[in-house]
Formats: structure tokens, C-alpha cells, sequence
């Protein structure tokens, strides 16, 4: 029999073991994977950056509170959606923290219908955010491998400058522009001018 691929990751981030293993089994139970951890701390030494997955958080903890683990991972340019459980005292800290990029929040006792509702458009949007958060990693790996001068080339080619323009411009031979034009166009992995000015410019990942 095979089996059914889970839906994606929710991690649950809280130092309270109850409301840990009553997320577990109520996503569990609707086919999610689910990991959880006691503390901020915790999680940040083991969560997986590249898996697609979003984050349920308490807003007060022991140690590092939610909110210090957001501020953490709004530096890190994390794509991971994250929303905030909080009590009643805390809404307006949970307001605070929409402001910084937090999807939701959701109050104690859980709502389950309503939870697992988020949880799935907390998903929909993680797989955006991965992708576009990929597609920059991968041109960034990309653009890497230029050496300076093939970096200056290519800022003439995407201003639009022809090849004895970037040869006055930078004081070289129309023959040297060609031959970065030539390293340019194989180490982005690009067939056509086209195909570089979208790599240039982040509009698309090279295949």
C-alpha cells in the first residue's frame, strides 16, 4: 500500500508540552507533518531552512520569547510564515507582531477548524515564498561565479549598452567584451540575451 504524501512541515515552537501535543495530534490527525520543540533556542539549532514549511509559535516562553525568535528570523531573511499563539493579555503584542510580517495569530483555547484553515493558507503561502526564496539563492550562486570585470560587462548588457559602448566604457577591446559576453552567457547557464537579462534581473530561476 502506498502511502499518502503529507501536506507539508508545521513546526510548533512552545514550552508548554500540553499545547505541544495537542497541536501534534489535532495536525497529525489531518495528514500534516509536524515537528515540535520546547524553545526558540532549540528550534533554531535544528529546523531545516530549506524545507517548505511554516511555524506556530507561543509569543511568551521561557528564554527567547516568539517574538525574539521572529526578530531572528526577519534578519535571516527566512521565508517561513509564522503565526503567534497568544493568551488573552496578548493581543495587542500580536497586533505588534503582524507589523513585522507574522501571518495570524490565534488565541488560547484553539478554534480547530479555524487552525487548521490557517495552517493550510500559511502552506499556500510558504511554497510561494520558497520558490521566489530559491529562485534568489540560485541567481545569487549564479552571479557569484563571475569574476569583476564579467560583473561590470553584464551591468552594461542589462543597461542596454552595445558591445563598443562597454568597450569604451571600460577601456577594452570589442574582441574582450565578446569573450565575456561568451563567459557571461556559459557560466549563467543562458542560450539567448533574453534568457541572461531574466537571470540578471531575478525574473526567472535558469533551469
Amino acid at each position: 500500500m502506498s502511502l499518502i504524501p503529507k501536506k507539508g512541515t508545521v513546526y510548533v515552537v512552545d514550552d508548554d508540552e500540553a499545547v505541544r501535543d495537542s497541536l501534534q495530534w489535532l495536525l497529525e490527525g489531518k495528514d500534516y507533518r509536524v515537528r515540535c520543540f520546547e524553545s526558540a533556542e532549540v528550534f533554531l539549532e535544528r529546523y531545516d531552512s530549506k524545507e517548505v514549511a511554516c511555524l506556530i509559535v507561543d509569543v511568551r516562553m521561557e528564554g527567547m520569547s516568539g517574538l525574539d525568535l521572529q526578530n531572528r528570523l526577519v534578519e535571516n531573511h527566512s521565508p517561513l510564515p509564522v503565526v503567534f499563539i497568544t493568551g488573552h493579555g496578548d493581543v495587542p503584542m500580536a497586533v505588534d507582531t503582524m507589523k513585522k510580517g507574522a501571518m495570524d495569530f490565534i488565541q488560547k483555547p484553539f478554534d480547530e477548524v479555524k487552525l487548521v484553515s490557517l495552517v493550510e493558507r500559511m502552506l499556500d503561502h510558504a511554497r510561494q515564498s520558497f520558490s521566489v526564496h530559491q529562485q534568489a539563492v540560485n541567481r545569487d550562486a549564479l552571479l557569484s561565479k563571475l569574476t569583476v570585470r564579467e560583473g561590470q560587462v553584464l551591468e552594461r548588457i542589462v543597461a542596454g549598452r552595445l558591445n563598443k559602448q562597454i568597450a569604451d566604457d571600460l577601456g577594452i577591446s570589442i574582441k574582450t567584451v565578446e569573450a565575456h559576453r561568451a563567459n557571461i552567457m556559459e557560466k549563467l547557464n543562458a542560450n539567448t540575451v533574453a534568457d541572461l537579462l531574466k537571470i540578471a534581473l531575478g525574473q526567472t530561476a535558469p533551469a
